[in-house]
């Protein structure tokens, strides 16, 4: 079975972050959201991946993904943004007579994505698609179920949802789906959607099938889910101290990897230092990453992410639950109240203070 995985659009709901960048490139717990979904499908048993990438975001992917061990990666051109039933067709010849999957790169699953690639070759399915059930499901598409785990309807974004389980980022197919696509019209927004294929071979009586995700899941489209993100990967963290720690207090799950300083400081884990950066009279509270290369110096910050070659200066600097992008600046110079939820693009400066 082979895996693709679109990843040529931007993320226009993560700006400023993907001013810059595209969304799977961003990181949580200091690995690109991509790398996430790649280590998933390999644990499932899928090492052939295909990445459907754009000129915008080629390079940004292949950097993020470079040096990879155990899977095979291909790069896929979608020369125009058409909708995910689009990016799925442009990989056909790629795909050739092979089943496969569609991990949408942004998404995270606590448990994997095994489950579905085994029902699907269990059931002899043309289509397995992941469910989750959510209070709001008029932005997603939206699946009703039937007898023993078919979908009997398949909606995308409906103003009036049908029922509460919504797709999830994960699909797998026979290649049939080809068919279908090939004669596919677009949407009112003028999208090839994905749903609308599933819907086409729903009514030609393929045997589509549901399958509700178990533990957490999540689509890291805006930026307090990238947070939530962070949060939730972090909760598996386990303690490693190979950097240099100095006149410190290391509590609970803490990792300070190779190259890494920490002086003077209090870190209460889970808390992620990536290598190259320096933590120095600093307090790092839990569910925080800290990228290569950044510094902390005489500040505080928890429940935040901090992208490579960050810095952030004076005891002013208080954050909580913050993104600061790849070499941001925030400098406190006087007395100031904390920064909640803030959102700093890449190479962006911000002073405090007088």
């Amino acid at each position: 079975m082979k895996a693709i995985i679109p990843a040529a659009g931007l993320g226009t709901r993560l700006r400023p972050l993907t001013y810059a960048r595209p969304k799977p490139v961003l990181k949580v717990a200091n690995k690109p959201i991509i790398c996430h979904a790649i280590a998933t499908l390999s644990e499932a048993g899928i090492v052939d991946i295909g990445i459907v990438v754009s000129d915008l975001t080629r390079k940004a992917i292949t950097s993020a993904v470079r040096g990879l061990e155990g899977v095979n990666i291909t790069f896929i051109d979608q020369t125009e943004m058409l909708g995910l039933g689009h990016a799925v067709k442009v990989a056909r010849e790629w795909v050739g007579d092979s089943n496969f999957c569609v991990y949408l790169g942004d998404n995270l699953f606590e448990q994997g994505v095994g489950r579905f690639i085994d029902l699907f070759h269990r059931r002899g399915a043309d289509a397995v698609v992941a469910l989750v059930e959510v209070d709001d499901p008029s932005a997603f598409g939206v699946a009703v179920m039937g007898e023993n785990g078919h979908i009997t309807q398949l909606v995308e974004k409906p103003k009036v949802p049908l029922s509460k389980l919504a797709v999830a980022g994960l699909y797998c197919f026979s290649p049939v789906i080809f068919d279908v696509l090939e004669t596919l019209k677009p949407s009112a927004r003028g999208e090839y959607e994905i749903t609308d294929a599933i819907a086409e071979l729903i009514e030609e009586r393929g045997n589509v099938l549901g399958e509700c995700v178990q533990g957490w899941w999540k689509d890291t489209g805006k930026p307090e889910d990238l947070l939530d993100a962070n949060r939730l990967l972090l909760r598996e963290l386990k303690s490693c101290v190979l950097g240099k720690v100095t006149d410190s207090r290391l509590t609970g799950a803490v990792v300070v990897e190779p190259g890494a300083e920490v002086i003077n400081s209090v870190i209460m884990g889970p808390v992620t230092i990536a290598a190259g950066a320096r933590i120095e009279n600093a307090y790092l509270g839990p569910y925080t990453s800290v990228g290569r290369g950044s510094l902390i110096r005489n500040a505080e910050v928890e429940y935040s992410v901090i992208d490579e070659d960050a810095e952030i200066c004076n005891m002013s600097v208080r954050l909580q639950e913050c993104l600061i992008g790849v070499k941001a600046r925030v400098i406190g110079h006087g007395a100031i109240p904390r920064i909640h939820r803030f959102v700093l693009s890449d190479a962006s400066s911000l002073e405090l203070g007088c």
